[in-house]
């Protein structure tokens, strides 16, 4: 599985982004693809995710803010984030989970200007 993530960049406080992921090569075997974030000096956190049955699972931090979604044809998974706020600012990864396996794609930097 190979994954193509965009969408990234400079916002201020309050504005919104919309990150893409398309997955390419086995994406019938993809069981979740969801979002993952890194700030400096921190861990790397779930953000969303969505399973391929359609539940979906936010970290707290985004509930009402951030929503994923997927377009099955075109092998994407959206993050439209709204209200975005400074303490969003990390770097964000795709993630798809496969059985026994997880693949990741590129960095997307996501910045939030107060």
């Amino acid at each position: 599985v190979q994954l193509q993530a965009s969408g990234g960049g400079l916002v201020q406080a309050g504005g919104s982004l919309r990150l893409s992921c398309a997955a390419s090569g086995s994406t019938r075997s993809i069981d979740v693809m969801g979002w993952y974030r890194q700030a400096p000096g921190k861990q790397r956190d779930m953000v969303a995710r969505i399973s391929s049955a359609g539940p979906t699972n936010y970290a707290d931090s985004v509930k009402g803010r951030f929503t994923i979604s997927r377009d099955d044809a075109k092998n994407t998974v959206y993050l439209q984030m709204n209200s975005l706020k400074p303490e969003d600012t990390a770097v964000y990864y795709c993630n798809a989970r496969v059985p026994f396996n997880n693949y990741w794609g590129q960095e997307t930097q996501v910045t939030v200007s107060s």
